[in-house]
């Protein structure tokens, strides 16, 4: 019998190869079109989603897995293991945590352990990957959780650019006055993450600009020649995510960076064009 098992919902956007390579089982949240619902990662994936969001006159809502997933996720595992943990997006902008904590307290067989990652994407990913080597390797339950809260103790980062601000103000985080305010002065809002919510960071005129802040902020990290794991994160706009990715690797031997996506449901509140950078030292 294997001792832990790794879940975690589908907003840590790990590729399936991935999943499978480290052996971590995902929950998917879900995206909900009028009277249609897709699971993200299995039923839609970024690329149809941009492509149906442009035909449809309002955004999608998105929904956390319900307990029941959740169930027999932890059910399936519990054959085959002692221990779970289940690493869960922000509880601060989704339930999921919630709703994985409730699954775990009907399941016999295997302890259920739910760790909020108080971040998402790959960010969100970073600590799955994490503690599923050490899963593969033997380390214990406590051993793989004391090492996630020492990465979150140290800090997580993570800034996203917002190219459209159509979704923000759809979503109703903008309202119309804001959005005509905004398109006219070219602003382009630095958004992070701040007790669990994502937070505007600073609004800055012109993409450009905010490119150059979001470097100015991995500079300050990475100058100092700590090792750092950091990812670049992109929507529709890959060519320019893989741009970045090579200047930033090209510039620090002691940076390794991971390209990543925005799924679905994160894109449905940042939009097209959207670009994030994230990293946290090793």
């Amino acid at each position: 019998m294997k001792t832990v098992a790794i879940v975690t919902d589908s907003t840590a956007y790990i590729p399936e190869s991935m999943l499978n390579e480290y052996e971590v089982t995902m929950v998917p949240l879900s995206v909900i079109f009028g009277n249609e619902s897709y699971l993200e990662e299995r039923e839609i994936q970024a690329e149809d989603f941009f492509e149906k969001v442009k035909k449809e006159d309002e955004l999608p809502k998105t929904s956390q897995p319900s307990i029941g997933s959740f169930v027999e996720a932890f059910e399936t595992l519990a054959r085959t293991h002692d221990e779970i943990i289940t690493i869960t997006l922000s509880s601060g902008i989704s339930g999921t945590y919630q709703s994985a904590n409730s699954a775990g307290g009907m399941i016999e067989g295997a302890d259920v352990h739910v760790f909020d990652s108080e971040i998402s994407c790959m960010m969100q990913g970073f600590y799955v990957l994490e503690a599923a080597q050490m899963a593969l390797d033997g380390f214990k339950s406590k051993e793989i959780l004391n090492r996630l809260h020492k990465i979150k103790s140290q800090g997580t980062n993570a800034y996203f650019l917002v190219n459209d601000l159509s979704h923000l103000h759809r979503g109703g985080r903008l309202n119309a006055a804001q959005l005509v305010v905004g398109n006219l002065l070219q602003i382009k809002p630095v958004l992070t993450f701040e007790d669990k919510k994502i937070v505007p960071y600073e609004k800055i005129r012109t993409r450009k600009k905010a490119l150059n802040k979001l470097m100015t902020l991995f500079d300050d990290a990475a100058k100092g020649g700590d090792i750092i794991k950091a990812t670049v994160i992109y929507a529709t706009n890959k060519e320019e995510a893989e741009l970045l990715k090579s200047e930033l690797e090209e510039k620090y031997s002691n940076v390794s960076i991971i390209l990543s996506y925005f799924g679905p449901v994160i894109a449905t509140h940042l939009g097209e064009g959207s670009l994030g950078l994230g990293w946290y030292r090793v």
